[in-house]
């Protein structure tokens, strides 16, 4: 079975039901994990839903070491105030700096993941991050803020969204595997979730006008329909290769009033766009907010899409253990600069019983040129003002990424990412673009539900880890949780190019 590389926490046990202690413990851990009142010790034998004695509780908010947790709103239990090292000796070009030549400024967030993250940018564009920061931190500490959110993801965005059992897949091996619909969300994918969030903050903020990059054009799409519903000016940056190829969703962002500038430069890609996106920001501060999508970018940008993405593992969760009263053995997820992915491991972060599972895009390989899977075979950089894996040259400079699914074809990743994996928390793998579009079909043929190319990544190593796991006994299925970030019908022309 699968588990993730942890380093033990020093000091920290599973809290077992004994004594009126280790009651009080298993109450809070349920309350933590259900956002259900449950009864003090004494009464807790009532409030078991039937066929719980196998309920699993995780350990008190167990810690990676050097770790640490800001009480802060909106932190997130793996920043750390500054960076635990610097930028990494495997990175091209490195010198170790001087001794408080690597002292960052400060913040009101933690600004880091261990040595990942940070604001490497412009020193004219920092004022606009602390006015970000700041007004976020401030958003999330109003309960008014937070009551408009709740009720927009209600009646706006429809959630919260289902679990559903696959009930023919996986073919091979012994596994459940259980999808967390983001695909049923409003806009057709996860990026609803952030970009509704960013824009009550934009509109309260007094800002008129919403720019956004997007690849596959879910983020576009998202960014669209939150500008129309609060009256907000929006215009999109897409690479014109994958304006291209995601005809479906600039149209629809059209309808809604977007303005969609096709990127032409570098190689017409996600990169690009969020290259001429950042660069329009910052041009344009006074009026303008930029929704940025993915969870990386200059701090506030990971924590704060994250943040908003959250919503995705707090309710899987809850939903988890009211069906199978435990958690799931493994959280699976693509990642491309890594949204969706950290929204559905925020949750399980504090519980190291579950593996977290990372699925890059490897392309025709990792072993040639043509991926986009940073943390597997990239080295430590800077790109789009954080530090994190890049895929990068000998000389630095960044290459071009590839993948079969528009929004995983980035060369970087978000960094909270890149230090899940540095401390062995998470796991990330590579999934070509034949495996993915083999799981494409089968999701389809078998299920009835056709999903996004970037799901498809996250289903094909679901079965994989399926074929792969033989143990037999009443106990020994997996339970996978796969995040299906989107809806599959913007992919249909470019599955049909690559299967002719």
């Amino acid at each position: 079975m699968l588990r993730p590389r942890v380093p033990p926490a020093q000091g920290l046990r599973a809290p077992g039901p004994e004594g009126p202690e280790g009651s009080e413990k298993v109450r809070g851990a349920l309350v933590r994990l259900t956002g259900a009142p449950v009864p003090r010790a004494g009464a807790l034998s009532a409030w078991y839903p039937p066929g719980a004695a196998h309920l699993r509780f995780a350990p008190c908010f167990p810690r990676v070491r050097t770790v640490t947790t800001s009480t802060l709103p909106g932190s997130a239990p793996t920043a750390n105030r500054v960076p635990t090292g610097p930028l990494g000796p495997d990175a091209p070009g490195y010198t170790a700096p001087a001794a408080g030549d690597d002292v960052p400024r400060e913040t009101i967030l933690p600004a880091f993941f261990g040595r990942f993250g940070g604001q490497e940018v412009p020193e004219f564009l920092l004022p606009a991050l602390d006015e970000l920061e700041a007004a976020f931190t401030r958003a999330v500490a109003d309960p008014a803020f937070l009551a408009e959110l709740d009720e927009l993801r209600s009646t706006y965005l429809g959630r919260p969204t289902p679990l559903y059992e696959c009930r023919n897949l996986p073919l091979e091996g012994r596994a459940r595997i259980v999808l967390k619909r983001e695909d049923l969300v409003h806009g057709g994918a996860h990026k609803g979730n952030n970009a509704l969030g960013q824009a009550l903050l934009a509109r309260r903020m007094g800002k008129k006008r919403l720019i956004a990059e997007t690849g596959a054009g879910q983020h576009g799409t998202a960014t669209a329909m939150v500008a129309a519903l609060m009256g907000l000016e929006c215009t999109i940056y897409m690479g014109a290769h994958d304006v291209a190829r995601q005809r479906p969703n600039v149209e629809r962002m059209e309808l809604m009033g977007a303005t969609v500038v096709p990127v032409t430069q570098g190689g017409a890609g996600l990169k690009d766009a969020v290259d001429v996106a950042l660069g329009q920001w910052c041009e344009q501060l006074e009026d303008t907010f930029y929704v940025l999508g993915s969870a990386t970018g200059p701090h506030p940008f990971p924590t704060i899409v994250r943040y908003f993405q959250a919503v995705i593992s707090a309710e899987s969760q809850r939903q988890v253990m009211e069906r199978y009263c435990r958690l799931p053995d493994a959280v699976v997820a693509c990642v491309g600069g890594g949204s969706n992915a950290i929204g559905a491991f925020a949750s399980y972060i504090d519980d190291p019983e579950v593996a977290l599972v990372g699925v890059e895009p490897a392309g025709k390989g990792l072993d040639t040129p043509f991926h986009g899977a940073p943390i597997c075979a990239g080295r430590t950089g800077i790109l789009h003002g954080t530090r994190s894996y890049v895929m990068l040259s000998d000389d630095g400079e960044v290459l071009p990424s590839h993948s079969v699914s528009a929004g995983l074809d980035y060369p970087s990743v978000g960094p909270e990412h890149a230090h899940l994996a540095d401390t062995g928390r998470a796991t990330y793998v590579g999934i070509t673009d034949e495996e993915a579009v083999e799981a494409f079909g089968l999701l389809s043929r078998h299920e009835g539900i056709i999903p996004a190319m970037e799901s498809s990544h996250a289903i094909a190593q679901a079965l994989k880890m399926a074929r792969e796991h033989t143990e037999s006994g009443p106990d020994g299925e997996l339970l996978l949780l796969v995040n299906l970030s989107g809806r599959g019908d913007k992919d249909m022309d470019e599955v049909r190019e690559h299967l002719s």
